[in-house]
């Protein structure tokens, strides 16, 4: 028989409303920023970091096509600035995990042009001793957890190092970065869920370049603001020109801060371009010339810097060629060892496999 009490344990309409105008005026809390200001040294660092992703893509695509780098190769070529603006805002202990297009993370993060080409290709001096590849490499002295080629798995795994922080009583935070298409998986929201729960200091960087392999954003998700994917869980979110290490920087900073602060994760949607395939074997016949070629022209990371150096700062053409040349230097040095270096022992088929001693559990 209908009553006209509400049943136990069921919210009512009053509180319901509630919970949503919280939830709402959490996410109002956090507009986009206005893009850092960048001085002259600030611009040209970032101009030549990215570069030097640049210039080590472009070879690492060449050799692929020589056949000297095999198995699978996802390149960073467009996105530069995403990496590059969130570690500027980043201190030491502070760490990093991603999916498989991670190249250019491990250079951001400090690690060396050698030691990455060199996994590239199979070799012993690579950074997972040439047993990973370029999906499979990490770096503990960088704080660099991979490298993860299963979709979505990094974004747990960032989560617990969020957690590990949390336990620990540090105030370092993880930045978890995964694309529109991981954005997707059902492991991501699990790990939302705990994240918000326990007020974990994890950063999620959804780099949204607008295509899951080879399937656009808006056939492929309902919900196409990725900065909102959070809102069930509480999560605020900022939506950034992925394209303007400016952007970048300036949401990175808000981001770290609100984290460092006790406040739980929080969302920044990158909206960014990867120029190539969504491998190196993917002729990208989904998009046109037309579109890659705009983006290009538009809103290419590297020639915005490029030009506010000329523009802003009285940078001479000149002196940014030189910049080019020594990068290029470096990335030429960092194929040559690559090839030259031997490849591992075939006893490292045994190594790295298990713990070579179990702790002991205190009594």
């Amino acid at each position: 028989m209908a009553s006209g009490k509400q049943k136990s344990g069921v919210p009512s309409a009053e509180t319901t409303k509630a919970s949503s105008a919280e939830i709402v005026k959490t996410l109002e809390e956090f507009s986009t920023p206005a893009p850092a200001d960048f001085s002259q040294e600030d611009d040209l660092s970032a101009f030549r970091e990215m570069l030097l992703m640049r210039r080590f893509e472009e070879k690492a695509g060449q050799l692929y096509g020589m056949g000297v780098i095999g198995g699978f190769c996802h390149l960073y070529i467009g996105q530069e600035a995403v990496v590059v603006g969130v570690q500027a805002a980043l201190k030491q202990g502070d760490q990093v995990i991603t999916a498989y297009r991670d190249h250019a993370h491990m250079l951001a993060t400090g690690m060396e042009a050698r030691g990455v080409m060199a996994e590239l290709t199979g070799r012993r001096s690579g950074y997972s001793r040439g047993k990973g590849g370029s999906m499979h490499m990490f770096s503990k002295e960088k704080n660099f957890f991979g490298g993860h080629g299963i979709v979505g798995a990094q974004v747990p795994i960032g989560t617990g190092l969020a957690f590990a922080n949390n336990y620990r009583g540090n105030d370092f935070v993880s930045v978890t970065y995964f694309g529109d298409g991981a954005a997707n998986q059902g492991q991501v929201y699990e790990a939302f869920n705990m994240a918000s729960l326990w007020k974990l200091p994890v950063i999620y960087v959804i780099e949204n370049n607008r295509y899951a392999m080879g399937t656009s954003v808006s056939r492929a998700s309902a919900e196409t603001n990725f900065a909102h994917r959070g809102i069930s869980f509480k999560i605020p979110g900022i939506q950034v020109d992925g394209m303007d290490v400016r952007a970048v920087k300036a949401a990175a900073d808000l981001a770290v801060e609100h984290c460092r602060n006790g406040n739980g994760p929080i969302i920044l949607e990158m909206m960014t371009y990867r120029y190539r395939g969504h491998s190196m074997s993917d002729p990208a016949k989904y998009r046109s010339r037309d579109e890659v070629q705009k983006m290009r022209s538009e809103s290419d990371p590297i020639e915005q810097v490029r030009q506010r150096l000329i523009e802003k700062f009285g940078v001479s053409e000149e002196d940014l060629k030189e910049i080019d040349k020594q990068v290029r230097d470096i990335v030429a040095d960092a194929a040559d060892f690559a090839q030259s270096d031997p490849e591992p022992d075939p006893s490292e088929l045994w190594t790295d496999i298990y713990a070579d001693e179990v702790p002991q559990a205190a009594s």
